[in-house]
């Protein structure tokens, strides 16, 4: 049995009875035109082909009604399968979880990606090292991290290295904070201090460092920088008395400021300007093979982009909550405001060159980078370029 559509003939499932072949042509839902049917009854492999005018006789009238009904039989009690869209799972590793990726939440909640056919499995690296090396490694097909990793892996001389194809944020995403108010605060009060940091080789850690030197403070000799805690238990390691200032991301920097633990003193998207702080990253040979769901998913992506910049904060709120179940909402909504307030996420997600070159930038301040790559080859941007073309507003 066939349906139709005017656009293309498409197989229903299941075998009709003794070879009956329907074919029905729609220009619009409310009309089918019976064409052409063999009658049932017939012996298999043998087909009548019925005039059009013999639709007008009380007869085809009869056929029509009854064919009609063999039709929509076979669509509700034939296998679900064909009428389902395909969905993919595709499992995406998440650097850290932080109310920082709120488009991303937001895409997955609002149902964006289920529109694009994609089921998101969603890991939390708590680390770009790690999230490199699961991406690397084959456990996941997308990661969400700093492209400081997809550098290095470059450099180590892989074959099949990890390519960004859609930009999340344009910022660093952490706060400084102290353990003492200080609305007149500079960079300069530092000097003789002790600040928690983050992991070596780290966006986090280098923007720190960075912002540090472009304020004239010798992080070798000036501050005392410890960069050997885990990103998990620096928070800890904070309210026990270890630090005079610390380097936190939100959810954490609302919680200790409510409780009165720290206080911000500075923000370091303000303090270093755009860069392309976290990118969705995919390995380089899925580029070509899985071309199609890489093309859904910045779709998806974009969309939540898009959803974040048009929505308040309290919306947003809404919208992510289910991803930090153990934080109050007023805490999420103050982290949601911050981020608001400091233009934190891309209005698309488009990874430009000036951008990459600065994020290099900034990673060969650190010490970091051995040589720089060239855009062309990590920087993907053609799935984003399409979204904003396929994506409505």
């Amino acid at each position: 049995m066939f349906w139709n559509s005017g656009a293309a003939t498409l197989p229903l499932p299941g075998a009709p009875p003794h070879g009956l072949l329907v074919v029905i042509e729609s220009t619009c839902p409310e009309y089918l035109l019976l064409m052409a049917a063999a009658l049932p009854g017939e012996p298999p492999g043998v087909t009548s082909f019925v005039p059009k005018a013999y639709n007008t006789t009380k007869e085809g009238v009869l056929l029509k009604k009854y064919l009609v009904f063999l039709l929509v039989a076979a669509l509700v009690c034939g296998s679900a399968a064909w009428c389902a869209p395909k969905v993919e799972k595709v499992r995406l590793s998440e650097v850290v979880r932080s109310v920082f990726y709120a488009p991303l939440y937001v895409a997955i909640n609002k149902g964006f990606f289920k529109e694009q056919g994609i089921d998101i499995d969603l890991s939390t690296a708590w680390g770009t090292d790690k999230s490199a090396a699961a991406l690397v490694s084959g456990s996941v097909d997308v990661s969400l991290m700093g492209p400081e990793g997809a550098l290095y892996v470059y450099n180590q001389g892989a074959a099949n290295y990890l390519v960004a194809f859609a930009q999340l944020t344009k910022g660093d995403g952490s706060f400084l904070m102290g353990r003492k108010p200080a609305p007149d605060f500079d960079w300069k009060d530092l000097r003789g201090k002790t600040i928690i940091g983050a992991r070596k080789g780290g966006m986090p850690e280098m923007v720190l460092e960075y912002v540090l030197k472009q304020n004239g403070i010798n992080i070798q000799k000036d501050v005392n920088i410890l960069q050997n805690i885990q990103f998990t238990a620096t928070s800890g390691a904070f309210q026990s008395g270890v630090g005079d200032y610390i380097a936190l991301f939100e959810p954490t920097v609302s919680v200790l400021e409510k409780e009165g633990i720290a206080h911000v003193v500075a923000s370091f998207r303000v303090a270093s300007g755009v860069v392309p702080y976290t990118v969705f990253h995919a390995r380089k040979d899925m580029i070509t093979k899985k071309a199609g769901m890489l093309q859904r998913f910045t779709n998806a992506v974009y969309k939540g982009e898009i959803w974040v910049q048009n929505h308040s904060a309290a919306q947003i709120v809404e919208n992510i909550q289910s991803f930090f179940p153990d934080t109050d909402k007023d805490i999420v909504a103050r982290a949601v405001k911050r981020y608001q307030a400091q233009d934190t996420w891309n209005q698309n997600p488009i990874l430009t060159k000036a951008a990459f070159s600065r994020l290099q930038d900034i990673i060969e301040s650190a010490g970091e980078l051995q040589k720089r790559v060239p855009y062309e080859r990590m920087v993907n941007t053609k799935f984003a370029v399409q979204a904003i073309k396929d994506v409505q507003e």
